[in-house]
């Protein structure tokens, strides 16, 4: 949730040792994409105002930091406003006390609680941070996204995300916050995940699940960070998957490099469902529930396509073919001022140890050893339809 300004040259990164000063200097500048950090736009990540032809500039920042520390700090002090006002807009009643937060963390996935008071260290011991960063009975928020995945040797995800932008946090963050095992991905929430790979060859990603409404669980984000730091694989992700409480519906799209594959749906208050299914879109698996809101998403239009395309890869179409179908519509959608764009489409390559953005005539890959970069990106309203 930061907004791009004008900027052409990345900020740069303080001394070690330097005043707290210098680094919420250098998270405003670094988020917001200028070096002075002074907003011209409300809100957003990366995002500048439309041009006149109705596109919107996007700025893309990735950085490396294996545990959570100056570089994360100033990532919350630059975001931390945005993400107050989200947490607080609603009834603040119905957000969880810190202690309810806190047990549920420790309860459900104990393993990112150091992390977790780590983070809370950073934020100065904010207590209302600390109940967001839990992720427990966060507000909703809905996403649309596409997703499919290739099992084999070269196992390969392929996801677009799409969501406002003016919501987005436009960061890639490579860290190893366990000390066992590196994980890269898009984030969320500032330390939860949309999508990501770890070095242990699982890949991991969201769409959402067709279903209204919340309940007792995590924001999924989290529970993708908690995949990515635990499990080594898919059988160890599904089990994971089994036992978590999460807020609200999705689908969840696995693939590891030892030959394992699924998509899992997951939401409040009902076992999770395991399938060999390998699209997914914005309903349950492949059934629609709720026509109200998978229909105005094309959600069974765009799953068609992409068992189409998934059909065509198997048949000898290469992964650039199929990648590039995410980049016409209708996986593709231009419709950011209805909070349903096409922010990115990212393909895993979890055996290279790859993770490739693309958008229409660009693209940018990073790797679990890659630090500080940027990539600036225009997304247009006009979207090419699929041949």
């Amino acid at each position: 949730m930061s907004c791009d300004l004008a900027s052409t040259a990345p900020p740069v990164l303080p001394p070690t040792g330097a005043p707290w000063q210098e680094w919420v200097r250098y998270g405003l500048a670094w988020s917001h994409g200028h070096p002075g950090g002074e907003r011209t736009c409300p809100s957003g990540a990366g995002v500048a105002p439309p041009g006149a032809d109705g596109s919107l500039a996007l700025r893309f920042f990735s950085y490396q930091e294996a545990a959570p520390g100056a570089r994360w700090q100033a990532l919350f002090e630059a975001t931390w406003p945005a993400y107050r006002s989200w947490y607080t807009a609603k009834d603040l009643r119905a957000r969880p006390t810190l202690a309810e937060a806190r047990a549920a963390l420790g309860e459900h996935m104990p393993e990112l609680v150091t992390h977790w008071e780590r983070l809370v260290d950073l934020t100065g011991g904010d207590p209302l941070a600390a109940r967001m960063l839990t992720m427990w009975r966060t507000p909703a928020f809905a996403a649309g996204c596409s997703q499919v995945v290739v099992p084999g040797q070269a196992p390969l995800l392929v996801r677009n995300y799409d969501y406002d932008p003016q919501l987005f946090e436009g960061v890639v963050a490579s860290t190893n916050y366990s000390g066992r095992r590196r994980v890269i991905g898009t984030s969320d929430l500032l330390w939860g995940l949309l999508d990501g790979m770890n070095e242990d060859g699982l890949c991991v990603s969201l769409t959402l699940g067709g279903r209204p409404g919340s309940g007792e669980g995590f924001a999924i984000p989290l529970v993708i960070r908690y995949l990515l730091e635990t499990c080594a694989d898919v059988p160890e992700a599904v089990e994971a998957l089994g036992r978590i409480p999460v807020a609200q519906a999705y689908n969840i799209a696995l693939v590891d490099t030892v030959g394992g594959h699924a998509t899992v749906y997951v939401a409040p208050d009902e076992p999770a469902e395991v399938s060999d299914l390998r699209a997914a879109t914005n309903h349950r698996l492949t059934v629609v529930e709720y026509p109200r809101i998978s229909e105005p998403l094309r959600s069974s239009q765009r799953q068609d396509m992409l068992f189409g395309a998934l059909g065509a890869h198997q048949s000898g179409g290469s992964d650039a073919e199929l990648v590039s179908s995410f980049t016409r519509a209708p996986l593709r959608t231009g419709a950011y001022d209805r909070g349903f764009g096409t922010l990115y489409t990212a393909a895993y390559r979890p055996a290279d140890g790859t993770v490739t953005y693309h958008w229409p005539g660009r693209s940018w890959t990073r790797r679990f050893d890659d630090g500080e970069a940027h990539v600036d990106v225009q997304l247009s309203t006009e979207v090419e339809d699929a041949a």
